[in-house]
């Protein structure tokens, strides 16, 4: 990546979750100037830095996603931290038979946008309460609070996306509902403060990607359909 590229990358507009966040802590800030105590003066100093983190966190750079129908993009930025044949989430109804699923595990400084990995309808979403596990752990697929979307293509085969809270994640927003039908590449939701997003493919689809290696939301080619 470009010197270019990391500025437009850090300077990108923030979604619009980070709103209410960015106005407390530039509340904060400016009661911390107004007030002659000490202890608002330091508070101000945080808050205005949590306004910083979060105009960070929260930033939506603009992406632009292969034109090709035929491929699985990633649904978020980040690391894939596993590669393995498992069932579907069961609350999904998409069988019970193996699919390869690619996890990738966000850190707070990773770009936290949910993007659309193929384009197709949203046919079924279900949300789990669990633990806050680290996120990275493969039995965070099942412990820990998650938000699970099954899309089913054009062609009628089905992939499953599903949003895991983390260590210090404790909001999942998914702005899509059951019957929405979306482009490759488009947004969908974010998770706040670290998480993790898996993509189940479909039967007989293999990933072409690494575990290891770094994704970039709606425009790493994760598998060929």
């Amino acid at each position: 990546m470009s010197l270019i590229q990391s500025f437009k990358l850090v300077l990108s507009p923030p979604h619009r979750a980070a709103y209410p966040f960015i106005a407390a802590g530039l509340a904060g800030s400016f009661i911390g100037k107004i007030t002659p105590w000490r202890f608002t003066r330091v508070l101000g100093k945080a808050s205005f830095a949590f306004a910083g983190f979060c105009l960070y966190f929260f930033r939506d750079p603009k992406r632009f996603s292969p034109q090709d129908s035929n491929l699985v993009l990633a649904g978020a930025d980040g690391r894939i931290t596993s590669i393995a044949q498992v069932p579907p989430p069961a609350a999904l109804e998409m069988g019970s038979d193996p699919v390869w699923r690619v996890s990738t595990f966000l850190s707070v400084l990773d770009v936290h946008i949910n993007r659309m990995p193929v384009s197709g309808e949203i046919t079924k979403i279900a949300y789990h309460h669990g633990k806050f596990l680290n996120a990275s752990l493969d039995k965070a697929s099942v412990d820990n609070e998650r938000n699970e979307l099954c899309v089913k293509l054009k062609d009628g085969r089905e992939i499953a996306v599903v949003q895991i809270a983390g260590l210090i994640a404790r909001r999942i927003l998914c702005e899509v509902s059951v019957g929405d039908k979306l482009e490759a590449g488009e947004t969908f939701g974010l998770i706040r403060f670290g998480s993790r997003t898996d993509i189940y493919l479909p039967p007989g689809v293999t990933p072409c990607v690494s575990e290891g290696q770094t994704m970039i939301g709606g425009e790493t080619v994760i598998a060929k359909l």
